[in-house]
């Protein structure tokens, strides 16, 4: 891909989200109405139905990886951010099928934003983002994140009460045990530097409503 035609992705892009809304139990995220499929606009805006267009466009668009979860070799679910020229981060998801635009926010620390979008999205299963996170629990996981803490809770949230939770239960009385046992073998991420600090849960740092 050309730098005019990547050009002309971000330039897409930036005047998408200018049309999200703010919902007051995702601020400071915006969204659309619903996801908007990110393949559909690749097409339009590149004028190419080429699959391999497509790939190329997405890896173009891709700045980072905030997750990317396997079920099996074919089986899999990335969230990742396009950061945009303004410095609004475009949060998007893909699967290999399909890749759809879910919220944007314009935030300094790119850590930060990622670790409240997991926030966001395991407290909701995906529903503050108009997706719905379903299914058992994947047999391996990617994030360049690194607080074991936090992945620990955005996973309970996901899993507690679904059919995952009886796989993964290892007999401990605490779910949460349960699921720090089952990260160590699944969990593929930095390892924890010994400067490493548990940040606040930046949900419960928001002030009340």
């Amino acid at each position: 891909m050309n730098r005019q035609e990547r050009l002309a992705l971000l330039e897409m892009l930036e005047q998408r989200v200018t049309q999200f809304r703010r919902y007051n139990d995702i601020s400071p995220f915006r969204r659309p109405h619903e996801p908007l499929d990110l393949s559909r606009l690749i097409r339009s805006t590149l004028q190419s139905s080429s699959p391999l267009a497509l790939a190329d466009a997405v890896d173009a668009l891709r700045s980072r990886t905030v997750i990317e979860m396997h079920w099996s070799d074919s089986d899999r679910w990335v969230a990742w951010v396009a950061t945009l020229r303004s410095g609004i981060h475009v949060y998007c998801d893909s699967v290999p099928s399909e890749h759809r635009v879910l919220a944007s926010v314009k935030r300094g620390s790119a850590l930060e934003a990622d670790r409240f979008f997991l926030e966001l999205l395991a407290e909701s299963r995906g529903h503050h983002f108009g997706i719905e996170m379903a299914g058992g629990a994947p047999v391996r996981i990617r994030t360049p994140i690194e607080d074991r803490d936090l992945l620990t809770d955005v996973f309970v949230e996901l899993l507690e009460g679904t059919e995952a939770e009886a796989r993964i239960g290892s007999g401990s009385g605490d779910f949460r045990v349960d699921v720090a046992g089952w990260l160590a073998g699944v969990l593929v991420a930095p390892a924890a530097s010994a400067r490493s600090k548990r940040y606040p849960r930046l949900r419960d740092e928001l002030p009340d409503s």
